[in-house]
């Protein structure tokens, strides 16, 4: 590496690390300072830095794999989170979130399900939901960070025990990087994540539109031309995936015949299904959720998840569509001659692209963008899975009173838990994609049934919430297992099928035992309390099924009326996806200069951005706090 660049790397993590630690005085105050910043910080701030937790490393790594292998059709795999839950989030779900007026999700379920034993073993249980998916992240981090890092950087890191490998290099990196970024998190808690988060999106948003830059100068309209075909190019499809590759380039055909994404119609199908739901649900209990409610108010709640879309998709798939564009130019013509790189790991196409064809300088932007990248996120997550440590569980049950300074000390040993216990997992993992299926479609699986029905259904209890989410923890952690276990098992047996059975294909599964779940554990037990449910209805509003509580409010107060915005409300959402993915493949098609498609997303996004502005900005304007 040049000394440029590892200069720009060393600069960028002691002004980080010094950012964090210099602003953490601003969290000592007590745990609404150190979790939530006081509710204090400007929505665009939280915004910037809600947008740079989602810039993650590892799942930029993947969708440089993706996006290389499928071309522009790609971005329907990243349905898999499924992203547009943002969009939900967006148009109404911040606003209903933000009402409660309270610190962590779990201590919000309490306001739908009440303080008795029901509502407390539903506190516990999304309490506990929280910090195994905090965990999970961490472990999806540690493999994604190490990945990137061996690759990139000259020093071998490995440690010797005995005469064998105690730590390979790829964990040494790791564990470094994540020290320094757990350092300055749980030092200034919400106030240093999001400082440094917003210097961060700076760095990445740089970095997107240097590559982008270089990638428009170096390479021509022909070079791009003679690799790529126009079914590459296109957005559509068939049930199943056709031939993407011609000529010289058809082996990399038999790598999507090889990774089970070739039925991809029924894959976007089980997407959109799951998405739904998922989006319905709301945000899980971790960043994204701190951020909401971390804003001053409702209608601040409502701009900065706007603003979260807004930002975030085409500086990242500047820099995605520009590292691909570099792979296909120069590593697409080794990869077909290497039968270990066209059917090997498409996750380090990102590092090697970076460590081998980026030019001096660029480089090492590129790389302090992505460090910031892993960083931002890694640290939004160590910032959120503590606060359902010390919040819900340990202020809640073992030592209600104490000073703003022993909470907040027990909070940076949650942290170092927290973290051990994700690295601790990711030594155990195959690999960043089986981590990303595992986290969006088994674990995220679990979650979805019991968060769908606590907003929409009045009947649904919190004895139907805990053991809908209980059921649905068991079967993906289940599937974990299973997944890393599958050579273990005999090839015929069940637990080989199940293990071998891909993570998507089996949200139905969880999810068909999370709702089972729910409807026993709801039927079996009483109702909640009518005071609980008609002050949660009163404050939230959701649209649903809570016509008896509407007709008891009606009794007492003639002017009460319901939400009837549902139709809007989905149809806005179907517009927001359309917006969204305008912003992702347009800055794909200005790369490999497919310049009419280029145009046709502008349109789309400016249409819709248009609609946007009359359906959904003028009536959050209109919200009163």
């Amino acid at each position: 590496m040049d000394i440029i660049d590892l200069s720009i790397i060393i600069i960028y993590i002691l002004i980080t690390i010094g950012i964090g630690i210099w602003i953490s005085r601003k969290a000592s105050n007590g745990l609404d300072d150190y979790f939530l910043g006081g509710r204090s910080i400007k929505w665009y701030y939280l915004g910037l830095s809600n947008g740079s937790g989602m810039f993650d490393v590892s799942g930029t790594a993947w969708m440089v794999g993706i996006l290389f292998l499928y071309g522009v059709k790609s971005f329907m795999l990243m349905w898999l989170w499924p992203i547009w839950n943002q969009i939900f989030v967006m148009m109404f779900l911040a606003v209903w979130i933000r009402r409660s007026n309270i610190m962590t999700g779990s201590e919000w379920i309490l306001t739908r399900f009440g303080n008795d034993r029901a509502g407390k073993a539903s506190h516990i249980i999304v309490a506990v939901f929280a910090i195994i998916s905090t965990i999970g992240f961490i472990a999806y981090f540690f493999e994604g960070i190490g990945k990137f890092l061996t690759v990139i950087l000259p020093w071998d890191l490995a440690v010797h025990f005995n005469g064998s490998v105690f730590l390979n290099s790829e964990q040494s990196y790791a564990l470094i990087i994540i020290f320094l970024t757990t350092l300055y998190t749980i030092k200034g808690g919400m106030f240093s994540v999001v400082a440094t988060e917003v210097l961060q999106y700076g760095i990445m948003v740089l970095s997107g539109v240097l590559v982008a830059g270089y990638t428009l100068v170096n390479y021509t309209d022909i070079q791009i031309s003679s690799v790529i075909t126009e079914e590459w190019k296109n957005v559509f499809f068939d049930m199943e995936l056709g031939s993407h590759w011609s000529g010289k380039y058809e082996v990399f055909d038999k790598l999507i015949n090889t990774e089970g994404y070739k039925m991809f119609g029924a894959l976007i199908g089980m997407s959109l299904f799951k998405g739904f739901f998922a989006s319905i649900a709301g945000p899980t209990p971790s960043y994204d959720l701190q951020r909401i409610l971390s804003t001053k108010s409702v209608k601040e709640a409502a701009y900065m998840s706007g603003f979260t879309n807004l930002i975030l998709f085409i500086p990242r798939y500047l820099l995605i569509g520009g590292i691909v564009v570099i792979a296909l130019m120069t590593l697409a013509p080794q990869m077909i001659h290497n039968p270990a790189l066209s059917g090997g790991d498409l996750e380090i196409l990102l590092p090697t692209v970076i460590n081998f064809h980026v030019p001096v300088g660029i480089k090492g932007l590129l790389l302090a963008g992505l460090l910031a990248a892993f960083m931002s996120t890694f640290s939004a997550f160590v910032n959120a899975g503590p606060a359902y440590i010390v919040n819900d569980i340990y202020k809640k049950y073992f030592k209600p009173v104490a000073t703003s300074a022993h909470y907040i000390k027990v909070s940076h040993i949650a942290s170092f838990v927290i973290v051990g216990l994700g690295v601790f997992m990711g030594f155990f993992a195959d690999s960043i994609n089986s981590l990303t299926l595992w986290i969006t479609s088994a674990l995220f699986g679990g979650y979805v049934a019991a968060n769908f029905l606590k907003w929409v259904w009045w009947r649904f209890n919190g004895w139907g919430y805990f053991w809908g989410m209980f059921a649905g923890l068991v079967v993906a952690s289940l599937q974990f297992v299973l997944g890393q276990s599958k050579g273990h098992f005999t090839e015929g047996t069940l637990f080989y099928e199940l293990s071998e059975l891909k993570d998507i294909y089996m949200f139905p599964i969880i999810f068909s035992f999370s709702t089972l779940g729910c409807l026993l554990g709801t039927f079996l037990t009483k109702p909640t309390d009518s005071k609980v449910l008609k002050s949660f209805y009163t404050n939230v509003r959701p649209w649903g099924w809570w016509k008896p509580v509407y007709t008891e409010l009606q009794l007492e107060d003639h002017s009460f009326e319901k939400n009837n915005n549902f139709l809007m409300d989905m149809m806005n959402c179907a517009i927001g996806i359309v917006w969204q993915s305008s912003m992702i493949v347009l800055p794909i098609f200005l790369l490999i200069r497919d310049y009419p498609k280029m145009i046709v997303s502008l349109v789309v996004f400016l249409i819709t951005s248009i609609i946007l502005k009359y359906t959904w900005l003028d009536k959050v304007r209109k919200i009163e706090d």
